[in-house]
């Protein structure tokens, strides 16, 4: 302002002060009125109102989503702008300048004007502030994020875990010819209710499979544990495995065993999971042993990878205790309490503790600090330490191993639904490793291995996916796919093929194995000593050349997936001469005769190129 503004303006407050009253103590008694109104206001407030307070935090509880107070929305939904490292800016620095700029404010505006229309700059400023202030309020609101729901990953365990582990623990051993559904159902002894007036049909059944179905860690224990001391690993070759099986007391380790029949001792689901469970990685087979008589394939987690490894580290409180008052008598459970907190002074209460929670707590004594809070927890139940500590139990390798497939199967990744799927959809034609075999669809053709190094590079999941999904019924595959026609969902789909890609690391079959010729007398390996096109020179095709050489993608105009395509297609057809091995351009390629290798990655075995090369030679037939 000018002199001038100024002088009138200080004429204005003189005489504006003389017709005024005092600050102290009109005004300050006037203030204190008002503010003590208002407190006696807050109080009969929260007196005859009250405040709706809601229940005491519960971790476990998923279904609860914990809001700020209405006033710091706004704040709560600002933070939502500014995810991860960046939230610092959002909870401290923009409301740390904010107030900084509320501070310095007087000293920066000086201008005597009050009227809100004299100050546009100002006024638009706060007008601004409040509005963005009310939408941040109202799209916190609007979108406030429903409760997090608990994923089960396997329905059958989560029914498992909530309705039978407590008592049964891991397993349970189902005597042969027994009616599980109807024991399930009606409950058939002491202390198990019956189960039909609180599950479905579809859950009883789910639960009657889930404790029927093999296991191939329990199948190892009961079959193999007493010879092999160590646990046998067939991660590095598990076609070695299926010697095993197959050969009997014929295989090199077993000559001087005793070992049953393994054709009649198991089933051919239970040999399968065996093989399975032998051939997985360290920590699907970790999880099988430690965690899967629980939790089934999966258990259901929304953390962190890291927070998950510490959870099983540090063992858990994942699982609910029963309410043990009503059920014992208050002798027992004084008796329970006492040697909870000091077994070795209190050793009568080892029976009780064998019969009522040995089946969850197995040889672990839980450790209480007295006896009061010992009674207090048995008796009303609830969560407590139900897993093992696996820190103290497993190697820092076994516990990484253990938390990445854990957190895989947690997200849907895990490869042990695939594991499952495979064995019962797949195997049949493909082998329990993928390595092939002769087609049971079509008589005299060899399905050739899928669990290959190449065959899985050359391929990615989508390819993978639309193959099992689509099917190839020229090679008597139907489609499996739900879309299609088949039995399997989007998600089984992604199973299976996540347990294929799981082959990658070490792959199952490093080379060609031998198969029955079409004839059934003796074996061959493919491209060694079988006979005619389809039986010796179309796997090899197939295995080594269709994937760059075929109806959709036919690198040099030649198509190498039928006989009439490969006879008849290419820039410089035909590249096959019936008879006369050094001028078919196809075994000059194969030979590098003409300088140039053919696949560009390496040269074929010599046993494959010799099969094309007597297949030329002897007249090309199509036999």
């Amino acid at each position: 302002m000018n002199e001038q503004e100024r002088k009138e303006y200080l004429e204005k407050y003189k005489k504006a002060k003389e017709k005024g009253v005092p600050f102290f103590p009109d005004i300050i008694y006037k203030d204190t009125v008002a503010t003590l109104i208002v407190f006696l206001v807050l109080v009969a407030l929260a007196y005859f109102v009250g405040i709706p307070a809601e229940e005491r935090a519960n971790p476990n509880d998923t279904s609860y989503t914990p809001r700020p107070e209405w006033y710091f929305l706004f704040l709560f939904q600002l933070l939502k702008y500014f995810p991860g490292n960046l939230e610092v800016i959002g909870a401290m620095i923009l409301p740390g300048l904010f107030v900084l700029l509320l501070i310095l404010l007087p000293f920066i505006d000086k201008s005597p004007k009050r009227h809100f229309l004299n100050r546009p700059y100002a006024s638009i400023a706060a007008v601004a502030v409040v509005l963005g202030i009310g939408a941040l309020t109202v799209l916190s609101v609007v979108e406030a994020p429903p409760p997090q729901e608990e994923v089960v990953v396997d329905q059958a365990a989560s029914l498992y875990a909530t309705n039978c582990a407590n008592c049964h623990g891991e397993r349970i051993d189902v005597p042969p010819g027994t009616d599980l559904h109807q024991v399930i159902a009606a409950g058939t002894h002491e202390g198990m209710p019956a189960w039909g007036g609180d599950l479905s049909t579809d859950e009883i059944d789910l639960l009657a499979g889930f404790i029927l179905s093999p296991n191939g860690s329990a199948v190892y224990f009961q079959q193999c544990e007493t010879c092999h001391t160590q646990m046998v690993q067939a991660a590095g070759n598990p076609l070695e495995l299926q010697r095993v099986f197959n050969e009997g007391k014929e295989y090199p380790g077993h000559a001087d065993v005793d070992i049953p029949d393994w054709s009649t001792a198991i089933s051919t689901a239970e040999r399968n999971a065996l093989l399975n469970f032998l051939a997985a990685p360290d920590g699907q087979r970790l999880f099988a042993v430690n965690c899967a008589g629980c939790h089934g394939q999966g258990v259901a987690f929304a953390g962190t990878e890291e927070e998950l490894a510490n959870l099983i580290k540090q063992g858990g409180q994942h699982l609910s205790m029963p309410a043990w008052k009503g059920t014992l008598t208050e002798n027992d459970l004084n008796a329970l309490a006492s040697y909870v907190v000091d077994p070795g002074s209190y050793p009568a209460g080892a029976t009780l503790f064998g019969q009522h929670c040995a089946a969850c707590h197995g040889e672990t004594v839980p450790i209480a600090p007295d006896k009061d809070s010992a009674v207090k927890i048995i008796s009303s139940g609830g969560s407590h330490m139900t897993m093992p500590v696996w820190g103290n139990i497993l190697t820092a390798e076994q516990l990484d191993a253990l938390a990445k497939y854990t957190f895989e199967a947690s997200r849907g990744g895990g490869t042990g639904i695939g594991s499952a799927l495979f064995a019962e959809y797949c195997s049949a034609c493909h082998g329990t490793f993928g390595e092939g075999g002769p087609n049971p669809a079509l008589s005299g053709d060899i399905i050739l291995p899928i669990s290959t190094a190449e065959y899985l590079k050359t391929r990615d999941d989508t390819t993978l996916r639309n193959i099992i999904s689509f099917g190839q019924p020229n090679s008597g595959m139907s489609p499996f796919g739900d879309e299609n026609g088949g039995p399997l969902t989007g998600e089984q789909l992604d199973a299976i093929v996540a347990f294929m890609r799981s082959w990658e690391a070490n792959p199952p079959v490093n080379e060609l194995p031998e198969y029955s010729t079409a004839d059934g007398t003796g074996t061959s390996p493919i491209g060694s000593g079988a006979s005619g096109f389809s039986g010796a020179v179309l796997p090899i095709f197939e295995a080594k050349c269709v994937v760059c050489h075929n109806q959709n993608n036919a690198l040099g105009d030649w198509d190498a997936s039928s006989y009439e395509s490969v006879m008849s297609s290419g820039e410089n057809a035909p590249v096959v001469i019936p008879g006369d091995v050094e001028n078919s351009l196809l075994a000059q390629y194969l030979l590098g005769s003409n300088g140039k290798f053919m696949p560009p990655l390496g040269a074929l075995p010599e046993e494959s190129v010799q099969a094309i090369l007597d297949w030329i030679e002897a007249g090309a037939e199509n036999n």
